[in-house]
């Protein structure tokens, strides 16, 4: 069965990635739902290490890709090279032709390469010339950020944020897993050079492509959606549930919010072996679905409020069907 497939590489990527089970999940939905991931949380957390052992359990290649301030569009994309001995050109693909790409520290990239790379999240294929080249049909970019530096660094404009399905933060692991993760480095330091960490039968690209489609026959009750729905609405018109935080947004989720959080929530209730949404489904993942989607208003940045606020807030205040 396809489930069991998925949840047996949930297993694998929880034994070798400790205490980040949060980010292993939010990896898998990406997957699940066919989209993108924004990751954000100090250096030496594991984010590297999470989509590479994600990588080593489908049938799938791998490529990172390290933004920085010179790179070009081309050496993502790819570009044509001439050749000689014919006088013709021949496309030569860049790295974005694989199945898994970590864009690490994509906000150190200038405007034109993100561009680049929105064209390939938003419609899965890359423009070179008069020429459109199609790209994987899974095909998942897990971008990461680095908050703790900004110096030399380009924001991400807010089109290419609402292109991420979700936008993740990960924190440090307690100090149980902190010495779990000792002992796993320490074992892996015995390993001989190229041996392999895959898993011994790697989930195929056909199982992925029939996960999705059961993800999305996972039954979402009628009024569950209404409530889904209302929760983003409730990013645009705040005002409506309380005074004290009708001027903190000044622009909330767009349909895309919808479509992501429905898509997420079934994804999140698949992997916990349901055939159903609950509305904790809903709860639990739409801080991830919406804090990248919301812009705050000048008074609630000086008064110090996150989009986490928001959304939490906005959660307790609506009812729950």
């Amino acid at each position: 069965m396809v489930r069991e497939e998925i949840l047996r590489l949930k297993q694998y990527a929880n034994e070798k990635i400790i205490g980040q089970e949060g980010l292993v999940d939010r990896l898998l939905i990406a997957i699940l739902a066919d989209g993108h991931l924004l990751v954000e949380g100090a250096p030496g957390l594991a984010k590297t290490r999470a989509i590479k052992v994600i990588g080593e359990g489908i049938e799938g290649d791998f490529h990172r890709i390290q933004f920085t301030p010179d790179l070009l569009p081309a050496d993502l994309t790819g570009t044509d090279i001439y050749r000689p001995q014919d006088g013709s050109f021949k496309f030569q693909r860049g790295p974005l032709f694989h199945n898994l790409i970590l864009a690490d520290e994509i906000n150190r990239a200038p405007a034109k390469v993100q561009s680049a790379l929105l064209e390939a999240m938003a419609e899965r294929q890359i423009t070179v010339g008069s020429e459109t080249y199609i790209l994987p049909e899974v095909f998942l970019v897990m971008a990461t950020q680095n908050p703790l530096e900004q110096e030399g660094t380009y924001p991400l404009p807010e089109a290419q944020l609402d292109r991420f399905l979700m936008h993740v933060r990960v924190d440090y692991p307690n100090a149980e897993n902190e010495r779990s993760i000792l002992q796993l480095t320490r074992g892996e330091a015995r390993c001989r050079p190229g041996e392999s960490m895959a898993m011994v039968n790697p989930v195929s690209q056909a199982s992925l492509l029939e996960a999705r489609l059961a993800v999305l026959d996972t039954f979402l009750a009628d009024n569950l959606e209404s409530y889904l729905v209302e929760i983003v609405l409730a990013t645009r018109e705040a005002g409506r549930y309380g005074d004290d935080i009708s001027g903190w947004i000044q622009y909330g989720g767009s349909p895309r919010a919808s479509m992501a959080l429905d898509r997420c929530a079934r994804a999140y209730a698949w992997l916990n072996d349901r055939d159903f949404v609950t509305p904790e489904d809903i709860q639990i993942i739409a801080p991830d679905v919406l804090r990248h989607r919301i812009i705050l208003s000048f008074e609630a940045e000086a008064e110090g409020v996150t989009t986490d606020q928001c959304v939490e807030e906005l959660i307790k205040r609506i009812a729950v069907p």
